[in-house]
């Protein structure tokens, strides 16, 4: 198998629909402004006593009357990712109620009112906040504060391998788990490409710029791998799993579809 090159290529994904920036005094509107204009699928979302500095700020913007809890509860249900200008423990108290799973809930990012740090803190790598965070970082000159343990390493995350190629991703939870924590604690991982372009690391929806983690180790058949071996498999194929490797594999195999042909 060639070797997987290391550089970045390709633009990390961010949510695709709506992005409401809640900005709740007159400073951190005037930087949601920025923020709005930084994002074009974003709408500002400010108290209504406010209304005439958030349409300076950003035409277009909502109001609401009443707490700013029930108005985040009901962008919650409705939109793809929350920016809230507001204090990191002011953000968690008003979601708390809202949270569901971390596969329907938007990504939320926090950003101070001086936009010097931007923080995911919710719906990191599934939800895109992570790469929602990078992309405020470089528009505002903020730093992004990045806590998941693959990003923190730039080692794979497992959720999002493919992702930007349009891949499928088949796996029970508890395997997802195992596999994914596998590999951010350095455990011996097969990772078996059969078909699908090879640029995947290069295409990581986070970027990438570090190598392939030494504890990934390539084959080209899944035959060719010794369960016992390993912690994990990664196993990107448009095969159906081989029933002599399916026992081996139960509860620690990732599988990938490729949509395109290698």
């Amino acid at each position: 198998m060639p070797e997987i090159p290391a550089q970045k290529t390709a633009a990390a994904a961010v949510p695709a629909g709506e992005i409401a920036v809640v900005a709740i005094t007159r400073h951190g509107i005037v930087l949601a402004g920025k923020v709005v204009r930084a994002l074009p699928n974003a709408r500002l979302y400010a108290p209504e006593k406010f209304a005439a500095e958030a349409e300076r700020a950003a035409p277009g913007a909502q109001t609401y009357a009443g707490k700013t809890g029930d108005a985040l509860g009901a962008l919650f249900g409705r939109v793809d990712g929350i920016v809230g200008i507001v204090s990191l423990g002011a953000l968690v108290r008003l979601i708390s109620p809202y949270l569901k799973a971390k596969d329907s809930d938007p990504a939320v990012i926090v950003l101070d009112e001086q936009g010097r740090f931007v923080i995911p803190m919710l719906s990191g790598h599934l939800g895109g906040a992570n790469a929602l965070a990078g992309r405020l970082a470089d528009a505002l000159g903020a730093t992004p504060v990045l806590t998941t343990a693959s990003d923190v390493r730039e080692t794979l995350a497992v959720d999002l391998l493919g992702r930007e190629l349009g891949w499928t991703l088949e796996a029970t939870h508890a395997a997802l788990v195992h596999a994914s924590a596998a590999v951010v604690n350095d455990e011996p991982v097969a990772l078996v490409q059969e078909d699908g372009s090879l640029d995947w690391w290069t295409r990581h929806a986070n970027g990438r710029t570090a190598p392939l983690p030494a504890n990934l180790r390539l084959f080209e058949r899944i035959e060719d791998v010794d369960p016992g071996h390993f912690s994990a498999l990664l196993w990107i194929s448009q095969r159906s799993l081989p029933t002599t490797c399916a026992a081996a594999w139960r509860g620690r195999c990732v599988i990938y579809r490729p949509t395109e042909a290698p």
